[in-house]
């Protein structure tokens, strides 16, 4: 099977959620293959369905806006200098199983950061991707009808941080985030790192790049 590549270079929150709805009634009506929409967005917080909004800390006094979304977990930033991967895919050939696709992702992840010699890691418990005690990627994933949505946010250059800073990221308290160049010795762009991603989890999922 074909995995479709998209590079849709920077889109805001609602550009790309619109574009993920768009696909997954595509692969819902079997008119499209899977696809993987590799993006930076414009600066933004988002949080899953949960009354717990406390990762947000004061929502009203956040640099940048709030949008409640149809993934698991708590607060997250997105912005410029992040690759962020959107997987569209029927979870239906991998299992039904989220916890091992999470863990699908998380391995994507490694292996591209492996490329440009960073040594990453998973920690029990947590889902995303880390590099010692410092948090590298986070995951969250929907699904409507076993249609996967969202996926992974990787931080590739320092401009990607700052916006942590106002929140809890995922939650946890007192988490370093970090982000590619701080941690190698290469400083790759953001497109370039998506295809390595890209070449990673379509290996990983059996497929073929479009």
């Amino acid at each position: 099977m074909l995995l479709n590549v998209q590079h849709l270079g920077t889109l805001t929150y609602e550009e790309a959620f619109a574009k993920q709805q768009a696909q997954v009634d595509r692969l819902l009506d079997g008119s499209s293959n899977p696809t993987l929409f590799l993006l930076e967005h414009h600066p933004v917080y988002t949080i899953g369905r949960t009354r717990d909004q406390t990762s947000l800390r004061e929502a009203s006094l956040l640099p940048h806006p709030v949008i409640e979304i149809n993934r698991g977990g708590q607060g997250s930033y997105h912005g410029p200098g992040q690759l962020v991967g959107y997987p569209i895919l029927n979870l239906r050939n991998h299992g039904k199983d989220l916890h091992a696709y999470l863990r699908l992702l998380e391995e994507a992840l490694i292996l591209t950061l492996a490329d440009y010699n960073v040594t990453a890691s998973r920690k029990e418990g947590l889902t995303g991707v880390w590099v010692g005690d410092r948090k590298i990627a986070s995951l969250g994933v929907g699904v409507r009808k076993w249609i996967s949505m969202h996926g992974f946010a990787l931080n590739i250059t320092p401009e990607s941080l700052p916006g942590f800073q106002a929140i809890t990221p995922c939650g946890i308290d007192g988490v370093s985030m970090t982000c590619l160049h701080q941690e190698g010795d290469q400083s790759p762009t953001v497109a370039k790192v998506g295809i390595a991603s890209s070449r990673h989890l379509a290996n990983l999922l059996g497929y073929e790049l479009a």
